[in-house]
Formats: C-alpha cells, sequence, structure tokens
C-alpha cells in the first residue's frame, strides 16, 4: 500500500480503488488503519462539541482536514465559500449559483461561508456548521428588512421551491436576517439526499441546472414558493398547518425563451438584466 493512499481521508480511504475492489472482508493494511485514525483524531480535535441549531456538528476551524473546506461557487468570482463537504456544499452552492445568475452578481467575499462560533446566536449557529451562508451581508445587516424588490424575493422564493424546503430563508424567522439562508434539516435527511442528487443530476442534463432561465411567474411554481413560504413562516412563529410540505418535483424545467421569461430575469448568459439589488432599509 503507498503511501499517499495512507494518508487518504478516512472517506476517501473507503472509496479506494484497494478497497472498492477487494472482498467485503478485505483487511486495511497497517499503514492506512494508523492513517485512518489519525484522520478521526484530527476531526475529532476540530469538533466544538456541540451542534448548530439544525443539528450538525459545529467545527472551530475551517479547511483543517475537518468536514468543512474552502469551495468555489462555479460561474461566479466566489473561490472562497467555506461550506461543509457532501450534500450541504452542493444544495448551498447551487443556491448561490441561482443568485448570482438571477438575482444579482455576487463579488469576491460577499458568500460567507463557515465562522467561528464563538458569538453566534440562533440560526446565524449553523455558519459554524459550515450549512450555512450569508449572501452579500453588508447590504442586510441582521435585523433590517426590505432587501429585496418584489421580483428578486420572487426568485429567492422560486429557489427555495426548488430546494424542496430543506433551506430556509432567514427573512423568514422571527429574528430577521435577510442575509442568511441555511439548511433546515439534519445529517442523514432522506430528502435532502434527494434534493442534492437531483441538482447533481441537473448539472449533466440538457436544458436544466443553474443558469437555465426559468419563469418564475409560471403558476405551478409560484403556487409552490408560495406554499412552502407560508408553511415555513409559520415554523418560525411555531404554528403547524397540518398540511405536507410542498414538493417542487418539476426540477429546474424546460430553458424558456427571453420573450417568455418576465421582464427582469436573466440566465448565465446575461441575456436579461435584472433590477439592481438595493440595500435594506431603503425606501427606493
Amino acid at each position: 500500500m503507498s503511501a499517499t493512499a495512507a494518508a487518504l481521508p478516512y472517506s476517501q480511504a473507503l472509496a479506494s480503488p484497494a478497497y472498492a475492489a477487494g472482498p467485503q472482508d478485505y483487511t486495511f493494511p497497517k499503514a492506512v488503519r494508523e492513517g485512518v485514525a489519525r484522520a478521526e483524531a484530527r476531526n475529532q480535535r476540530l469538533l466544538a462539541g456541540a451542534r448548530s441549531a439544525n443539528g450538525w456538528d459545529m467545527e472551530t476551524a475551517a479547511d483543517q482536514g475537518g468536514s468543512i473546506e474552502t469551495r468555489p461557487v462555479p460561474g461566479t468570482p466566489v473561490t472562497d465559500f467555506q461550506v461543509r463537504l457532501g450534500t450541504p456544499e452542493t444544495v448551498l452552492v447551487h443556491l448561490l449559483r441561482r443568485f448570482h445568475y438571477e438575482i444579482a452578481e455576487l463579488q469576491p467575499a460577499e458568500a460567507v461561508g463557515w465562522s467561528a462560533p464563538e458569538g453566534l446566536r440562533g440560526p446565524a449557529r449553523n455558519l459554524a456548521s459550515g450549512t450555512a451562508v450569508r449572501i452579500r451581508p453588508g447590504h442586510c445587516p441582521p435585523g433590517s428588512k426590505g432587501g429585496y424588490f418584489p421580483l428578486e424575493l420572487e426568485v429567492l422564493r422560486d429557489i427555495l421551491a426548488e430546494l424542496d424546503g430543506v433551506v430556509r430563508w432567514g427573512g423568514d424567522d422571527r429574528a430577521v436576517d435577510e442575509a442568511l439562508s441555511y439548511l433546515a434539516v439534519g445529517p442523514g435527511n432522506t430528502r435532502l439526499a434527494a434534493v442534492a442528487e437531483r441538482l447533481r443530476a441537473g448539472e449533466t442534463a440538457s436544458g436544466q441546472g443553474a443558469g437555465t432561465l426559468v419563469d418564475v411567474r409560471d403558476k405551478r411554481r409560484r403556487s409552490a414558493a408560495e406554499a412552502l413560504a407560508r408553511l415555513q413562516r409559520n415554523e418560525a412563529r411555531g404554528l403547524s398547518t397540518g398540511a405536507p410540505e410542498p414538493r417542487w418535483r418539476a426540477g429546474r424545467g424546460r430553458p424558456h425563451s427571453e420573450e417568455a421569461t418576465p421582464k427582469g430575469l436573466r440566465g448565465h448568459s446575461g441575456e436579461v438584466t435584472l433590477l439592481a439589488g438595493r440595500a435594506c432599509g431603503d425606501d427606493g
């Protein structure tokens, strides 16, 4: 067994060709077992000893061999998004890409992911587990409202519905934080896994994936978005509707022509220009 294989992180070691190709009773060589033990010990040292509001382990640092790493957001200038690897990354990067393509172009440092646990309260603690993001935080300080034009908010609601309710927007919380979006489900959630799998498949399918023009005012899409918004607002107030969560099963849908797209929407190539965002609290 090579030194490279011995240095593989635990999850990658399990997926290595030597393991995958062997029989089920395959025994790791000593060097691999020791490498896995070191990786597990390193991960344990990074744990903050508590979980974030959505049930994920908080970590004390990123890019230190744990579950949280700095990742680029493809198609945007953002190269420094610190996020939990796996399904959280898939879902939150998709959110950021649609935001960039359809609401406002992101600039470097405008997608703030992992943050140290100290001083974080409420849903903002999800940042420390790498399962949340503050989008353009300088435009929307916590507690401020009105940071989106109506069409921008329609797009945001459509994104949340496309993600099947596994992401919440902080603008719906009691303690309003319009810059914050975060996973609303914990690790092992089957709906989260299904959404991530659908998003990955959509990135390789024609007419799907972030950047594909969609009509957020389509009756069916808008109905799903409004139903999810009502549900999540009621959850924030501690109410229960007794109704199942709305599901957006159509994925990204077929691409629309510019003529069929509501004014203000655009795709990754910028065919249509979106109204510029405004800072929270502006009267304009």
